[in-house]
């Protein structure tokens, strides 16, 4: 497979960053507001199980309370302000979901998610990557995102951000409370810590 680099800065517009998407299946990509294009590695084994988990508890809580609509790290969204983004895990509520029509659904939906998360790697603490996550998390709350978690299992943290309020620090905690966003929904990080 012939690698290509992409200069930082590198810009789009959104058509070509469709055509891009759909052409190149085993890239995960983004596209900023500004049309920067962000190609995203694989992701790492350890990265992949705690992905796996996650997805797990929030899909056993979403298939017994049928609320909404949950996500994994492949779906793009379209969000407000133009950009192209794709949480490592994210869930929108039903009846917002419901009302983008079949062809928005099958395609990238356009609308911002109303819980994201965003697991950091060990990797993305030691460079620009962590400030960039930071960065993205505060552009999904600015584009109507309720609720994200900024999930560090390296140092066992995690950032809180919430529509209209300030950013909570947690270190070393046991649970999140998916608040009254996601109602009843507890996620146990044992899993993810460890």
């Amino acid at each position: 497979m012939k690698s290509i680099t992409i200069p930082k800065g590198f810009k789009v517009t959104p058509e070509q960053f469709e055509q891009l998407a759909y052409a190149e299946q085993l890239a995960r990509m983004e596209l900023t507001k500004e049309g920067e294009l962000i190609i995203m590695s694989p992701t790492g084994g350890t990265a992949g199980g705690k992905n796996f988990n996650l997805y797990l508890d929030l899909g056993i809580w979403n298939r017994q309370t049928k609320l909404g609509q949950a996500f994994d790290s492949s779906t793009i969204f379209v969000l407000p302000n133009g950009a192209r983004r794709s949480p490592d895990l994210s869930w929108i509520k039903l009846d917002r979901w419901n009302q983008l029509t079949q062809a928005q659904k099958d395609g990238f939906p356009p609308i911002a998610p109303d819980f994201v998360i965003e697991l950091v790697s060990p990797s993305d603490m030691i460079n620009q990557r962590y400030i960039d996550l930071q960065l993205k998390m505060q552009e999904y709350l600015d584009n109507g995102v309720k609720l994200g978690w900024l999930i560090s299992p390296s140092i066992k943290m995690v950032e809180i951000y919430r529509l209209n309020q300030d950013l909570e620090t947690l270190n070393n905690p046991q649970t999140l409370s998916g608040e009254d966003i996601l109602p009843g929904f507890i996620l146990d990080l044992t899993e993810i810590w460890y």
